[in-house]
């Protein structure tokens, strides 16, 4: 744990090394608050159903049987199984809460009330504890008791409204977007409130975050300018309201480039790498304001310059000049790109379970004097259950029969 005075107990290269964190989460928002703090050393102890754990484990694309996202976003972790219906499952909680810092769970408002595990309750085991609470849309509010789920979160935000094109209908993401912005801004909200509790004496507190919020925010300037200038901004393809050029444009040879150059400057410079003194020289294109109003002119006219160009000589052309522009990669070609190879953004990962090497996205970011590592892929369920139920938290083998869980 991290001590009052803000020093953990061990030395290590590990940024978190000695916060533990309680992880009653499943599918995404909440264990990928889970991954990024296990990421950086942080003991995060997953809690699964018995027999059947976390829902992601059956999510997406398998192999041998077992679901490969839940190798990503449950990697650095211990698992144990409990099952929250029985004394048994919740006494575990209890135990573990005791010697945690951080207890994560996603379920529907009132659940851990209803358990028995409110914060009052759980505060009292531990004052210091700081409890995120992940939902569909909040611990307050007329929505509060609603179910949850990112795509609703698309929907409300207004992103859906403004994502595809005019003459069809609003798209929703082709990920999970709203989930994992909720377990970046989760991630960063934890590390918030440990910091608060370092300076307000050791007193933990909770973290209250609707899937939706985060998502609200980054959705940029939508609210101030309805707010000031009455704007709703619609379906618009890839652009951008903000500036033009914005797109994607098709290559000579059947590829796509994306470009995008705001600043007068870097506008000049795409203009040079292309060839086309006449767009740079047109007067409907002399500034980002006046590109912007007329956005189908300076794209259609884009097009046909892009269109003489195969897409490697189009790139080379933009590095020549420093120009904004680069290739749209499929999954393929991100793992065949040399800059990505050696920043280490994908690495292999060793897992007996699926077998072999398992390549996945890095840790985020690179810190020079404490840098996170994945030591090891989702775990199998409840690998840890003897280890953790029975020599920390001191149950009996017979306890752990009696519950249903194997060790």
């Amino acid at each position: 744990m991290i001590s009052d005075d803000g020093t953990t107990k061990a030395t290590s290269a590990a940024a978190l090394q000695g916060v533990r964190v309680i992880e009653l989460a499943n599918f995404i928002a909440g264990p990928l608050i889970g991954m990024f703090l296990a990421d950086y050393g942080a003991d995060v102890v997953k809690v699964e159903q018995p027999d059947v754990g976390d829902g992601i484990r059956g999510w997406g694309g398998r192999k041998n049987g077992v679901g490969l996202y839940h190798k990503i976003l449950n990697r650095n972790k211990r698992s144990v199984t409990a099952d929250m219906k029985l004394p048994m499952g919740l006494e575990a909680v209890r135990r573990l809460v005791i010697g945690a810092d951080v207890l994560v769970e996603n379920f529907r408002p009132g659940t851990l009330e209803k358990w028995g595990l409110g914060y009052d309750v759980l505060s009292e085991l531990n004052p210091g504890l700081i409890l995120v609470r992940i939902s569909g849309f909040g611990q307050t509010g007329p929505y509060r008791a609603r179910s949850g789920f990112g795509s609703l979160a698309e929907a409300m935000t207004g992103f859906a409204f403004t994502n595809g094109f005019a003459d069809r209908p609003p798209l929703l993401p082709g990920f999970a977007l709203a989930d994992t912005t909720t377990g970046l801004a989760g991630a960063f909200l934890t590390l918030v409130a440990l910091q608060a509790r370092r300076a307000n004496g050791g007193k933990g507190q909770v973290v209250d975050l609707a899937i939706y919020e985060p998502l609200l925010t980054l959705l940029g300037p939508q609210i101030i300018e309805f707010d000031q200038l009455g704007i709703v901004p619609e379906r618009s393809g890839s652009r951008l309201s903000l500036i033009s050029p914005r797109n994607t444009f098709k290559t000579r040879d059947g590829k796509w480039v994306a470009i995008s150059a705001g600043a007068h400057a870097v506008f000049q410079r795409l203009c040079k790498a292309l060839d086309a003194p006449e767009i740079a020289g047109d007067p409907r294109f002399a500034d980002n304001q006046s590109r912007r109003q007329n956005a189908d002119s300076i794209e259609e006219a884009l097009q046909q310059v892009v269109g003489r160009f195969d897409l490697d000589a189009l790139i080379a052309r933009f590095e020549a000049h420093d120009a904004p522009g680069a290739p749209v990669y499929n999954v393929a070609d991100v793992l065949q790109d040399r800059h990505f190879g050696e920043r280490e953004n994908i690495v292999g990962v060793k897992d007996d379970e699926v077998g072999g090497q398992l390549r996945m996205q890095n840790v985020i970011g690179k810190l020079s004097g404490t840098p996170g590592e994945i030591s090891h892929a989702g775990p199998m369920l409840g690998k840890d259950n003897k280890v953790i139920l029975m020599d920390e938290l001191a149950f009996t083998e017979q306890e752990l029969r009696e519950a249903g869980i194997a060790i």
